[in-house]
């Protein structure tokens, strides 16, 4: 049996019932739980009792929440998933380019909810960079020491722009990472970059990697925002 505790949890939202609906879900799937009603609570609270998970809502009465995603983004690591009722494409692209690795827009299911945490939970305890740099999903293993990218045991040539589009999402396992985060990572920000880039270059991976290019497992599409390296199977 493990020594470590659940996993802390800290939920950042004004509506108590929210807050209550929440509480018994994430209580009752195993999580510790701590709940703050304003941001400046909620900044007090990630400092006090560094949680492994932060939960955003948007609409906090003394904060706007994309600023406090900011201020935990200046000394924070911890993931942070956006809960909330904005859902047009503008309020995801600004969360996410503000630090956020997730978003979900209200109502949202219970189960997708946690599988969401899991996600970000495997990630946190998973950095890449560590003492083995190696990336296995299904059927592919990377070695990303020898930039080295196989399937099913068998050796992928990429090009340099599809390998460092390729990494850039493993870095980034499970997260959603905008247009303009991807062109900022692999192109560099080079003049001219654009989202056509990321289509051209995102359906080259998919041929050369995905079983099914056409309705690909892993490497998806969120539409109108940027894509995801799905990491569960």
């Amino acid at each position: 049996m493990s020594d470590q505790p659940p996993p802390l949890i800290l939920l950042v939202e004004d509506e108590p019932q929210m807050r209550r609906f929440l509480r018994v879900a994430l209580e009752g799937s195993g999580h510790r739980f701590l709940e703050a009603a304003t941001a400046q609570e909620g900044l007090t609270l990630a400092a006090s009792h560094r949680p492994q998970i932060i939960l955003l809502d948007l609409g906090l009465p003394d904060m706007d929440g994309l600023e406090l995603t900011r201020r935990l983004r200046e000394w924070c690591a911890t993931p942070i998933i956006v809960l909330s009722a904005r859902g047009q494409e503008t309020d995801k692209i600004g969360a996410l380019d503000a630090g956020a690795d997730d978003y979900l827009t209200k109502p949202f299911s219970t189960g997708e909810l946690l599988a969401r945490i899991r996600v970000a939970l495997r990630h946190e305890r998973n950095p890449q960079g560590g003492e083995a740099p190696v990336f296995s999903l299904g059927r592919w293993r990377v070695d990303l020491s020898r930039r080295q990218v196989l399937v099913d045991g068998a050796e992928v040539h990429l090009t340099p722009l599809e390998y460092k589009l390729f990494t850039t999402l493993i870095r980034h396992a499970g997260k959603v990472v905008t247009h303009q985060q991807l062109l900022r990572e692999v192109w560099g920000g080079v003049p001219g970059a654009q989202p056509l880039y990321l289509r051209v270059y995102m359906t080259q991976l998919r041929h050369k990697l995905e079983e099914d290019p056409s309705r690909p497992r892993h490497l998806q599409t969120e539409p109108g925002v940027g894509y995801r390296l799905r990491t569960d199977d």
